[in-house]
């Protein structure tokens, strides 16, 4: 029995084996899970159909199990920010916040060798994808500091 809100077997196997400066990538129903993710991550696939998993739905979880250290978004090419954009940063713990990305620098980083895990979701909203930069656990069990 696990005490982590997250049980899906697959992203957990996935997220064990991604260390200290991993990045995991949770992927809107827009972005390209083929094309621009590093060939060698993992992938989890949750797009059950538009709408279905979102996005903050994966995130949630995630941000339960693993430390963050770093957390990058994809910038809307007309500029805004994306409404989710708030629902995230609720969700960070204090001292982390979110990096903007343009749209090719984000899927230049997802292409990057250190992406270890993608998890595409059904997310239909525009610009929801994240990059989460994996941190480390203290000594004493605590995450250590944002980078």
């Amino acid at each position: 029995m696990l005490r982590t809100p997250l049980i899906h077997p697959p992203l957990l196997a996935a997220l064990a084996g991604a260390g200290h400066g991993g990045k995991v990538l949770i992927a809107d129903a827009n972005y390209s899970a083929s094309t621009n993710v590093n060939p060698a991550a993992a992938r989890v696939h949750l797009n059950v159909r538009p709408g279905l998993v979102t996005v903050a739905d994966v995130l949630e979880p995630v941000l339960a199990t693993i430390p963050v250290e770093a957390v990058e978004v994809m910038t809307p090419d007309g500029g805004g920010t994306p409404e989710v954009w708030g629902v995230y940063q609720q969700m960070l713990r204090e001292g982390l916040t979110l990096r903007q990305l343009g749209r090719f620098d984000f899927y230049a980083a997802g292409r990057e060798p250190d992406v270890a895990v993608c998890v595409a979701t059904g997310d239909a909203a525009l610009y929801s994808n994240v990059l989460l930069t994996i941190g480390y656990l203290t000594p004493e069990g605590g995450d250590g500091p944002p980078a």
